[in-house]
C-alpha cells in the first residue's frame, strides 16, 4: 500500500466518522452543545501549560522555516491569547442557537402553512495555516451550528492545534456528545488536503482559510462548494474632509495593532487636498516601524505597481496620493480583494458614494479595519470573513454554517 492509499484510507475513516456524528449534533438539544462548549472551555484553560509548552515546538518549528515576525505573531500563543479563545468559547455558547431558527412563517390561501427555518449544514471541512486558534474558533462555531466538522490545520501550528483540540474533545465527552463531532487530521502530509476537497460523500462544505496560494488551491481543486476566504488587500481613504485626529489614530491601530491578520491595513490612498495630512500618517507608521512604499508621498522607497494588490502581513504599507473619491474606488476596484475597505471623512456624501460604490463584505467608516472579525462583530468567533458572494459573505459565524428548509404543513390540503 502506498503512502496516497493510507491517506486515503485515512481521510475515508474521519469522513464517515464525521458523517455520523453529524446526524446525532443535527437533532441534539441547544442545552447539550452549550455544555459541551462550557466544558470546552473549561478544558483549554485548565490544559494552558500543556497548550504553550505544544506551541513552543510551533514557534521554533516557524523560525527554523524562517517566518516573518508578523506570521510568528499569528502563531504565538501565550496565557493572555489562551483566555482570548476561552472567551470566544464561552461566547459562542452564549449565544442563541441558530438551528430551528424560523426565518420565515407564513400561509397560503390553498390552506397550507409555510416555515423556513435553519438547519444545519452537515460535515464542514476547515483547511487552515499558521493560527491555532481557528481550531477553537472553527470547532466551536461548527458545534453550535450542529455541524461536524474536520479540521486541517498548517504544519506550523500543528502541535498547538493538537493540544487544543485534545481539550475540545474533553469538553464533548462530558456533554455526552461524540468526539467525532470536532476532528484534527493527524498528519501533516498535503495529500490530506487534496483528498479533503473531493469527499464529496462526506464533506459538505470546504471553508479555507489562509493565503493565496491555498485559497486558490482550493479553489481550483474542490469538489466539495467551498465558502471562500481570499486575502486582505485592506485599503484606507483619507478623504479631504477627514478629522486629522481620527485618520492618524484608525490608520495607526489599523496597520500596526497586528500586522499578520487579514484585517491589517495594506494600502493607504489619501486625498490631493489631505496630502500635509497624509504625509504626517506616512511619519507615523515610519517612525512606528512600518516600512511605507509611497508614490506622491516620502515614504523609504518609492511604491510600483507590484505594491498595488499586495498583502504584505508585516509592518508594511503601501501608500498613494489620489486626485479624488473616484480615483480612489477605482484603485480599490481594481487591486482590492472584496475583503474590507475603509474611508476616513466627516462627509456624509462621500462615505455614502464610497459605500455604494464599491461591493466589499465589509465596508467602514472612521474605524480600525481591525474590527474585521467575527468577535468584533458579535458573533463570539469567526471561521473566516468569506469574500464571495454566494451563502455566507464577511465573518462567517455560526448562523452563517447553517442552510434552511420549508416545513409545510396541510390538513389533508389537495391542489386542485
Amino acid at each position: 500500500m502506498t503512502d496516497r492509499d493510507d491517506i486515503h484510507a485515512l481521510m475515508a475513516e474521519i469522513g464517515a466518522r464525521a458523517k455520523a456524528a453529524a446526524r446525532v449534533l443535527a437533532t441534539v438539544p441547544a442545552e447539550t452543545k452549550t455544555a459541551a462548549l462550557e466544558a470546552a472551555a473549561d478544558a483549554v484553560w485548565a490544559a494552558r501549560e500543556d497548550i504553550i509548552t505544544a506551541n513552543g515546538k510551533d514557534m521554533a518549528f516557524g523560525r527554523e522555516k524562517g517566518l516573518s515576525p508578523a506570521m510568528l505573531d499569528r502563531l504565538m500563543l501565550d496565557e493572555a491569547r489562551i483566555g482570548s479563545m476561552v472567551e470566544g468559547l464561552r461566547a459562542v455558547a452564549a449565544q442563541a442557537d441558530p438551528v430551528g431558527e424560523v426565518l420565515e412563517d407564513w400561509d397560503r390561501p390553498s390552506g397550507l402553512n409555510i416555515r423556513r427555518v435553519r438547519t444545519p449544514l452537515g460535515v464542514i471541512g476547515v483547511i487552515y495555516e499558521s493560527r491555532p486558534n481557528v481550531t477553537a474558533d472553527a470547532g466551536a462555531l461548527c458545534l453550535k451550528a450542529g455541524n461536524a466538522v474536520i479540521l486541517r490545520g498548517g504544519s506550523e501550528s500543528f502541535h498547538s492545534s493538537r493540544a487544543i483540540h485534545v481539550a475540545l474533545q474533553e469538553g464533548l465527552r462530558t456533554a455526552g456528545l461524540p468526539e467525532e463531532a470536532v476532528q484534527l487530521v493527524p498528519t501533516r502530509d498535503r495529500a490530506a488536503v487534496r483528498e479533503m476537497l473531493t469527499m464529496t460523500e462526506t464533506i459538505d462544505v470546504i471553508v479555507p482559510r489562509g493565503g493565496k496560494g491555498l485559497v486558490g488551491l482550493v479553489q481550483r481543486e474542490a469538489r466539495v462548494p467551498v465558502f471562500a476566504h481570499l486575502e486582505g488587500i485592506v485599503h484606507i481613504y483619507i478623504d479631504k474632509a477627514a478629522d486629522p485626529d481620527k485618520a492618524r489614530a484608525v490608520v495607526l491601530n489599523a496597520k500596526t495593532r497586528r500586522p499578520g491578520i487579514c484585517g491589517a491595513a495594506e494600502c493607504l490612498l489619501v486625498h490631493r487636498d489631505a496630502a500635509s495630512l497624509g504625509q504626517q500618517i506616512v511619519d507615523d507608521l515610519r517612525a512606528a516601524g512600518v516600512t511605507v512604499h509611497a508614490q506622491g508621498l516620502k515614504g523609504d522607497a518609492v511604491a510600483t505597481e507590484a505594491d498595488w494588490g499586495m498583502e504584505y502581513l508585516d509592518m508594511k504599507i503601501a501608500a498613494k496620493i489620489v486626485d479624488n473619491i473616484d480615483e480612489a474606488i477605482e484603485h480599490i476596484q481594481r487591486y482590492g480583494s472584496s475583503h474590507t475597505d475603509c474611508i476616513v471623512t466627516e462627509d456624509d456624501a462621500a462615505a455614502a458614494a464610497f459605500f455604494a460604490r464599491l461591493d466589499s463584505a465589509i465596508l467602514m467608516r472612521n474605524a480600525s479595519t481591525q474590527f474585521a472579525d467575527g468577535g468584533e462583530f458579535g458573533m463570539g468567533a469567526e471561521i473566516g470573513i468569506a469574500t464571495g458572494k454566494m451563502h455566507a459573505r464577511g465573518p462567517v459565524g455560526a448562523a452563517q454554517l447553517t442552510s434552511f428548509k420549508y416545513l409545510v404543513v396541510g390538513d389533508g390540503t389537495l391542489r386542485p
